[in-house]
């Protein structure tokens, strides 16, 4: 999904709900609980963000339904199905130093580190959550140092070194594992 760099998806419309404008969520959130946390979030409508209000949310089975301000009937909400929601990215809580939100580290370079030095080893496409901990999924690039994707568990012991700013992370890692 390709969202702007201020934005970021929180979830998306994936059916309707009853006859009164409810609709379903798919929330991308962590918790998915989380997405209620925005009364505000935003849809695109071809080039343009139009906002939308959240009026009432709550867990309704194994999902999420929520009412929108101004979609008070069942075709009005059928307008919004299949839409991702975004929110602004100023507006997610902050975090504790060394700790970052998965779409911080996407597209970070990543450089397997020895006493001597680093070696790219490519960029991070997207994460995986296994349960025991988070997987980054790391794909060779033009200038890496094999053509080879590799699957990295994001933890303290692996895990280095992340900056944000230069887009790199330094892992504690053997290029031929």
């Amino acid at each position: 999904m390709n969202v702007a760099d201020d934005f970021l998806a929180i979830g998306r419309i994936v059916d309707v709900y009853g006859l009164k404008g409810w609709v379903k969520i798919r929330s991308f959130t962590e918790p998915e609980t989380n997405f209620l946390n925005y009364s505000h979030c935003f849809y695109q409508d071809g080039k343009q963000w139009k906002p939308l209000k959240l009026e009432h949310g709550k867990i309704h089975g194994k999902g999420l339904v929520v009412k929108f301000a101004g979609f008070d009937d069942r075709t009005a909400a059928e307008a919004l199905l299949k839409l991702d929601l975004v929110v602004k990215s100023s507006e997610l809580p902050a975090l504790d130093a060394g700790e970052y939100y998965w779409h911080q580290l996407e597209k970070l370079d990543v450089y397997a580190v020895s006493e001597t030095e680093e070696k790219w080893l490519g960029r991070i496409d997207h994460l995986l959550e296994t349960g025991s901990n988070d997987v980054l999924v790391v794909k060779p690039c033009e200038g890496s140092i094999d053509k080879r994707e590799r699957l990295l568990p994001y933890r303290p012991e692996v895990v280095v070194k992340v900056d944000i700013p230069s887009k790199k992370m330094l892992v504690d890692w053997d290029i031929d594992f």
